[in-house]
């Protein structure tokens, strides 16, 4: 299922769920924010989520698009990121956990060999989560040909081996903790990230 949609419109879904927060966060990679994106908020409405997947879908080239054998995600935010692209291009969706701290494979799920994956994210700021999430794929057999993510906040520093195609990227300052301006710093602190920083 693809869905055209202006980045307007896409910025519409984010607005309308209250996806959007404003206070100091500290984001899963460890920088500081002002912003942060809840992305499991704009999820949470099943028919909104199968919109934005439809509308990512719509960005895949049709190589890549009909390539894909499988969409694995990393939990927990990617987790209804990678079920709504699953849905979308018609295709399983599993997921990555980290129970003792590394990505794997669990509750049964596997990867032939050779099958080729789309790795999908909800957000990628820094890009490390998705690297670790490749890597476990690779190490399960999985050949990964593509990474999506609902939101690149990354403001273009992600790097990866494959082609990246996030929905919509927003350019939104994050800061080390050296970093972080004083008018930030005065903010108290919130975590909201699935990952301890």
């Amino acid at each position: 299922m693809t869905i055209k949609l202006t980045e307007n419109e896409i910025l519409d879904e984010f607005r309308a769920s209250d996806a959007l927060l404003e206070g100091h966060f500290i984001l899963s990679s460890g920088r500081h924010s002002a912003q942060y994106l809840q992305c499991a908020r704009v999820l949470m409405d099943p028919a909104r989520g199968a919109r934005l997947a439809g509308a990512l879908v719509a960005k895949l080239p049709d190589a890549i698009r009909d390539a894909i054998d499988i969409v694995v995600s990393p939990a927990m935010g990617g987790v209804i990121a990678g079920h709504e692209m699953g849905r979308a291009l018609g295709k399983e969706a599993i997921f990555l956990e980290r129970p003792e701290g590394t990505f794997e494979l669990r509750r049964g799920f596997r990867l032939e060999p050779g099958q080729k994956v789309l790795m999908m994210e909800d957000v990628v700021t820094t890009g490390l989560s998705s690297r670790e999430a490749m890597k476990a794929i690779a190490l399960a057999g999985g050949e990964v040909i593509a990474a999506g993510a609902l939101v690149d906040r990354s403001n273009g520093a992600a790097r990866f081996d494959v082609p990246f195609f996030p929905l919509i990227a927003l350019e939104v300052p994050s800061y080390a903790d050296n970093e972080v301006p004083a008018e930030l710093a005065a903010i108290p602190t919130t975590k909201p990230g699935s990952r301890k920083a």
